[in-house]
């Protein structure tokens, strides 16, 4: 049979998926009468939830007798790991470009690999129904990101189809309405040429993902880069340096059949599979016949540029909530993450209680944290620190290109506070529909915490892209946060009548009814400094009649009540993040006051 292997790649939010679920429906891959949900692709439950992939995951579709291997990539640069791996796996990319929003930074970082590799790539510019749509500038700026890309001559010269992937249709033509995606096919077996592999040599294959399964095991995908594998037949791993880390048998093959692994008996070169039987192999390995001794090589990958301390919850409600509380449950759980995902780093403290735990992102990191809470786990987690590193000239921090869309009318504030963090505006243009499109290059470290701010300044409206641009040199100080927090003073619930009249003096994260701790935040304070509060304190009861007549019900505002990221961006380099399976709560890593007052004039003396 024909063989096909592609990627689509876009930034986030560009539809990749949805086009992925038509190409289903109209390659037959689903019965008419099959109900499926919307984008079938992003299978586990923070997909769903929040509408992103975050696994990069093959796909197989049939059409007219060839068999194309589709693999559905992340849109976030936080998970570009994920999209640099499976990119040596495939001979082909379908680039999508939103028809308003045109190249974005995740763009051009996946599109710069790619080029790389020397993958030539089909444009498909995607809504173009839509009424803001501006087809040719957008056309022009995926040309110009090219040439800035250094593509070859061969890779200039795309071929470009216009598409809908929502309304199931593509074709050559602009002004095109409807139709099926029957062009997209023909030019996917047209453009893209099969695998370039050979089928007579010893069997080959490198690992590019890694997942388990409870009943068989590590499953080890990727391509089959030359021979022929069978069940059972022999087979050994060999890490990068060709020494054989662990012998076996292929005890399951598998392969992508639409929305499922499917148990096939053997596998050709060129294929992409999953494989089962080996207990020890891992990402970036190359699973061999026995007589082959000289290992792939796997593609590099870009190192992490943030990190954030994961330690044991050592809070007094520690284990309350949670199954899973040992340092030696969530060291296992850390190894196992690294192990899998390529752009995570753990390195173990000298007090064996905590962890370093480095990878690309906010958004990476917190979607481990969130994925390990579910699991039963209780954490304690640090503020993130960007990873610095020794350059030629000093001290190097990671900076990150900075692509923001506002109202006009914001644009003042955005630059003003962009510049209060160190970064520099590259670039200012009118996006149409009233929004300025402002690119900045920005140091990481100015950036933590800045999103939530940002969408308070912009009324909500605005979008931040972001992405590493380069470690360059060190920025200086850069301000924190301005306000400081309101600490409890002890442990109890917190009261109505406290709260009310704490209302005064800031913001306040915590209601009525709410257990809480020494040394926990129950709010953000008006003015600088931190300040110890009691928000324990009950009305006194007496038997006199107060003397207005009646006393007035208490009215609270609600408290403010943070997601996991929002909080992690919050926090002080002396606060941290308690993270259970049902809450979230902010506190000072040192509980006791005598102590962090001990703590902070140490620091104050060095």
């Amino acid at each position: 049979m024909n063989l096909r292997n592609i990627a689509i790649i876009a930034h986030v939010d560009h539809g990749k998926t949805t086009l992925v679920d038509q190409l289903f429906r109209q390659s037959g891959t689903f019965r008419d009468n099959q109900r499926v949900e919307e984008r079938a692709m992003d299978s586990n439950d923070l997909e769903k939830e929040r509408g992103i992939t975050i696994l990069a995951k093959p796909t197989s579709v049939e059409w007219n007798g060839t068999r194309i291997n589709i693999v559905d990539t992340p849109g976030h640069a936080d998970f570009g790991g994920e999209v640099e791996r499976i990119l040596s796996m495939v001979d082909g990319v379908i680039l999508l470009v939103d028809s308003s929003e045109g190249a974005m930074p995740q763009t051009k970082f996946v599109t710069g690999k790619a080029l790389k590799l020397g993958l030539r790539p089909i444009v498909v510019v995607n809504k173009i129904d839509r009424s803001d749509a501006r087809v040719q500038e957008v056309l022009d700026e995926v040309f110009d990101l090219f040439v800035t890309l250094e593509a070859t001559d061969e890779q200039l010269d795309f071929p470009v189809l216009y598409a809908s992937g929502r309304n199931g249709y593509a074709s050559d033509d602009p002004e095109a309405r409807e139709g099926t995606l029957t062009p997209l096919f023909e030019k996917i077996v047209a453009h893209v040429p099969p695998p370039s592999v050979d089928p007579d040599a010893e069997f080959k294959f490198l690992v590019t993902l890694l997942d388990r399964d409870n009943f068989l095991g590590r499953i080890l995908t990727g391509r089959v880069e030359s021979g022929t594998v069978r069940l059972n037949q022999p087979i050994h791993a060999l890490d990068s340096d060709g020494k054989v880390i662990e012998a076996g048998r292929a005890s399951k093959i598998m392969a992508f059949r639409g929305l499922d692994r499917v148990p096939v008996e053997e596998a050709q070169a060129g294929d992409i599979i999953s494989l089962a039987g080996l207990a020890v192999a891992t990402v970036s390995n190359t699973i061999c016949d026995t007589s082959v001794t000289v290992p792939l090589q796997a593609q590099p990958i870009d190192p992490p540029t943030l990190s954030m301390r994961f330690a044991v919850n050592d809070s007094p409600f520690a284990g309350r909530e949670g199954s899973k509380v040992t340092s030696r449950m969530i060291r296992d759980r850390l190894f196992r993450e690294a192990e899998s995902n390529v752009a995570v780093k753990v390195t173990e403290s000298a007090d064996r209680d905590s962890y370093e735990v480095a990878g690309r992102g906010e958004l990476q990191l917190g979607v481990l944290i969130e994925t390990m809470r579910r699991e039963g786990f209780e954490l304690g987690i640090s503020r993130p620190r960007v990873l610095f590193r020794d350059g030629e000239h000093g001290r190097e921090e990671p900076y990150e290109t900075v692509v923001i869309d506002v109202d006009e009318e914001f644009s003042g504030t955005v630059v003003d506070k962009m510049n209060q963090r160190k970064a520099e505006m590259t670039d200012m243009r009118p996006s149409g529909g009233g929004k300025t499109r402002i690119t900045f290059s920005a140091p990481s470290r100015g950036l933590i915490g800045y999103h939530g701010e940002f969408l308070s300044d912009t009324r909500g409206t605005g979008i931040m892209n972001r992405l590493f641009e380069k470690y360059g040199p060190h920025k200086g100080v850069i301000e924190g946060r301005k306000n400081g927090v309101l600490i409890s003073n002890g442990s109890g619930e917190a009261q109505g009548y406290a709260l009310a009249s704490l209302e005064d003096r800031g913001i306040l994260f915590v209601g009525h009814g709410e257990a809480l701790y020494e040394g926990m935040i129950i709010g953000e304070n008006a003015k600088t400094d931190d300040l110890e509060v009691n928000p324990m304190k009950a009305k006194q009861l007496t038997n006199f009649r107060a003397s207005g007549g009646k006393d007035d019900a208490i009215r609270l505002t609600p408290p403010k009540k943070m997601t996991l990221e929002q909080a992690i961006a919050y926090i002080d380099d002396d606060e941290m993040v308690e993270v259970t399976p049902k809450t979230i709560r902010l506190r000072k890593a040192i509980l006791d006051p005598h102590e962090r007052k001990k703590a902070s004039r140490k620091k104050d003396a060095a």
